[in-house]
């Protein structure tokens, strides 16, 4: 089994109650795990990370339950381990997202985040707390618990990596 990053832009959801009915639709999918999903505080964008055997099975299971798929993509979990994100609990409220440059190989990545996830500590008010980078390269996802966006901006400067994106999450 392998975990695969599923973004969606989400229509005709615009609370917490309608957009956990629509996950759990997804979790009653048989050979489909769903790992997490995070959705945009407008609930305008979801991001679920599922476990299949394939690609193809991660979107039909979203695509049997109307999610509109924007993208699809396998990835690696980076910071936890799985059977920890597995059990919840942590409270996230940012994500980032990077466009990874060409340049930049996997081991390259690993060697980097590494490196400069000690520097966290020079902002404290902001809790790191996983990553799922796209095996072929292209983007990652990094999670965080944060008072406020310019919290996030500055844990992003101290790790000197950039922010593609940055999204306010649903509690």
């Amino acid at each position: 089994m392998s975990l695969y990053l599923v973004e969606s832009t989400i229509n005709e959801v615009s609370s917490k109650e309608a957009f956990s009915a629509l996950v759990e639709k997804v979790h009653g999918t048989e050979g489909v795990g769903v790992i997490e999903v995070q959705v945009a505080k407008d609930f305008s964008r979801g991001y679920f990370i599922i476990e299949a055997a394939d690609e193809e099975a991660a979107k039909t299971a979203l695509q049997t339950q109307g999610v509109a798929i924007d993208l699809v993509k396998e990835v690696r979990l980076i910071g936890k381990e799985l059977d920890e994100v597995k059990a919840g609990g942590e409270q996230v409220n940012y994500l980032v997202e990077w466009e990874i440059p060409a340049e930049i190989t996997m081991e390259k990545y690993l060697e980097r985040k590494k490196k400069n996830s000690v520097k966290y500590e020079e902002v404290p008010d902001v809790k790191f707390s996983r990553t799922y980078v796209c095996e072929d390269m292209t983007k990652c996802l990094c999670f965080y618990d944060a008072p406020d966006e310019a919290a996030v901006k500055r844990a992003r400067e101290a790790v000197q990596t950039p922010i593609t994106s940055l999204t306010e999450l649903a509690d």
